[in-house]
Parts: structure tokens; C-alpha cells; sequence
């Protein structure tokens, strides 16, 4: 007798349904998450090279601010690091007293800041995926190995012949848990992996733009 994969959920335990439900979902998060970050981590690149080209393009820094700022909406990513980091220089800068090594010391903490708070919005979601990825062949295989136990139980109680027609069909609807749990995992490692990478390389432009803003300030405050 022929099964598709559809008769084998049907016919497959109540162990194994719910297992199959859990990997199912599982899947459908990860894959929102992979389509949330291809989205954000392109507008965060776009950004970031637009924002680049216009600070390196303007003649005044303060300017710019200004600009910058003018909108209710503030800007994320190198955007946001720049103003916190303006921000506090204007803060800073009205202390007639203060030094300047007291002043770049509070303008590279407001900027730290501004770093881990952007680290934090770009990684928000890959420990999610990186669950998926980890968990769901496991969750698979716990639900492979109740289902030939399922299975081989119903056989112990059978008074006819056991033969490899009777026996495949239960053993065919345990392997599917661990093919749904695989099919889980496989794309939540892969694009975590992916991401992990890109979201480095981003920050790591972050702090390089924040160690020059760093530089900048440190000129003006020298004059």
C-alpha cells in the first residue's frame, strides 16, 4: 500500500502529531525571523552607507546635527550612535572647567552606550533562530523514537505474522518527525550562521565610524 506524507501525519500517534506541530511551528518562526533580518540587515547597510556619504560630504559636524535631528523620528544605527555621541558633547562642552581628556571620556561612554544599544536591536531575534536550529533535531528524533516504540508496542500485541509490510508503515510515520525536524533546522542554522556574520561586520563599521566621530571631537577639543 502506497502513503503520502500527508496519510502519514494522519495516521501517526498523538506523541508524534504534537511533535510534528511544535517542529511545524518552530519552522514558520524561524522563517519569519530569516525574512525580518534579510529586510532590516539591507536597510541597516543602505543606511549606513548613505549616512557615511553624508557625513563625510558635510563641512560642519554641528550642522549636521542639526539636520539631522529635525525630524521627531530619530535616526537608527550609525545615525543614532552619531547623536548620542553629539549629545553628549554638547552637554560636555558647556562646562567651562571640565577637561578635555574628562570630555572625550564622557563622549566615548555616551557612545559605548549607543553601541550596545544598537547590538542589542540587531541581535534580538538570532538566539530564536539559533534555538530552531539547535533544539528541533532533537525534538524530531524524540518523536521518531516514540513513534517505532508506539509502533513496535501495537506489534507485540498482534497475533499475526509480523512482516516488513506491517512493520514499515508505522516505523515510515516515526521518521517523518525527524525529516520535519530537520527540515526545521537546517535553514535556522544555515541563516543564523549567515546573519551572525553580517551583523558582526555592521557593528564592526559601527565602531570604526565611532572611534573617527571619537577623533574628530578630540581635534575640536585641542583647539
Amino acid at each position: 500500500m502506497d502513503f503520502n506524507i500527508w496519510q502519514l501525519v494522519l495516521e501517526a500517534s498523538f506523541v508524534v502529531k504534537l511533535v510534528m506541530l511544535i517542529l511545524f511551528l518552530g519552522s514558520i518562526w524561524s522563517w519569519y525571523i530569516i525574512f525580518q533580518y534579510i529586510w532590516m540587515l539591507k536597510k541597516a547597510q543602505h543606511h549606513a552607507r548613505k549616512f557615511e556619504e553624508d557625513f563625510w560630504a558635510s563641512s560642519n559636524v554641528k550642522q549636521f546635527y542639526y539636520q539631522l535631528t529635525k525630524n521627531e523620528r530619530l535616526p537608527r544605527g550609525m545615525g543614532h550612535i552619531f547623536v548620542e555621541g553629539f549629545n553628549e558633547y554638547n552637554k560636555l562642552s558647556h562646562h567651562h572647567n571640565m577637561s578635555a581628556t574628562s570630555l572625550l571620556s564622557g563622549i566615548q561612554r555616551a557612545l559605548k552606550v549607543a553601541l550596545l544599544k544598537e547590538s542589542a536591536y540587531l541581535n534580538r531575534n538570532l538566539a530564536s533562530l539559533a534555538s530552531v536550529g539547535s533544539v528541533s533535531p532533537y525534538i524530531g528524533l524524540f518523536g521518531t523514537v516514540w513513534g517505532i516504540m508506539h509502533s513496535f508496542m501495537g506489534l507485540s500485541q498482534s497475533t499475526t505474522a509480523v512482516t516488513i509490510t506491517v512493520v514499515a508503515p508505522g516505523i515510515a510515520e516515526a521518521l517523518v518527525a525527524t525529516a520535519i525536524g530537520l527540515f526545521a533546522a537546517i535553514p535556522a542554522t544555515l541563516f543564523y550562521n549567515h546573519f551572525s556574520d553580517k551583523v558582526d561586520a555592521l557593528l564592526g563599521t559601527y565602531e570604526t565610524f565611532a572611534d573617527e566621530f571619537l577623533g574628530i571631537i578630540q581635534g575640536e577639543a585641542e583647539k
